[in-house]
């Protein structure tokens, strides 16, 4: 024969020796595969979750809301008022900060002279009341008038302006006080 014959033989050339092959392959690839989950699942994983039914875990899910760090107001509770910094900076730093919408920038004394010329009772009149772009009490409905008061003069005064930061009203603190020391009286 040729050798070009001979260029087309394979290894197996008996039937048995077919039988051997594929045999040995299956043998081989399931080998493969149960060495494979053995490397797999020989370590003990540990991931989120593993320890979610350890006795602490469950302690920590089940603990009350108000134990993670929040703090709750009492609604009945006397409102404590907020300096006029501390208003600044929560409400009208947003605005008066960067001079938002023609709002006058905080220390500009430029920007803030026509309105001190206005007088004290006008500017706080507007803040409490809204003026133009700016809504009422900067946009916070929650701070009472004696705050946003404070905001204005605190503002005020650091353009040039010399007022007087408002007091708190003492009629409220005053009739809780004779009630208290009158127990007769209804509450």
């Amino acid at each position: 024969m040729s050798d070009a014959h001979n260029e087309h033989e394979s290894a197996i050339r008996t039937p048995k020796q077919l039988v051997a092959a594929v045999i040995g392959f299956f043998a081989v690839t399931v080998i493969g595969i149960i060495l494979l989950v053995q490397y797999v699942t020989a370590d003990k994983l540990t991931g989120a979750g593993s320890n979610s039914q350890a006795p602490e875990e469950i302690a920590a899910r089940l603990a009350p809301v108000a134990d993670s760090g929040f703090t709750f107001k009492d609604a009945n509770a006397p409102k404590v008022l907020q300096s006029g910094e501390a208003i600044y900076t929560s409400t009208c730093a947003a605005c008066h900060g960067a001079g938002v919408a023609g709002a006058p920038k905080f220390g500009d004394a430029g920007s803030w002279a026509a309105r001190i010329s206005q007088g004290y009772d006008t500017i706080v009149k507007h803040a409490i009341e809204g003026l133009r772009a700016m809504p009422a009490k900067g946009g916070n409905p929650e701070l009472d008038d004696v705050e946003v008061a404070r905001a204005v003069v605190y503002m005020a005064n650091k353009a040039g302006a010399k007022f007087k930061e408002p007091e708190v009203p003492a009629a409220p603190a005053a009739a809780t006080a004779e009630k208290a020391a009158d127990p007769a009286q209804p509450k």
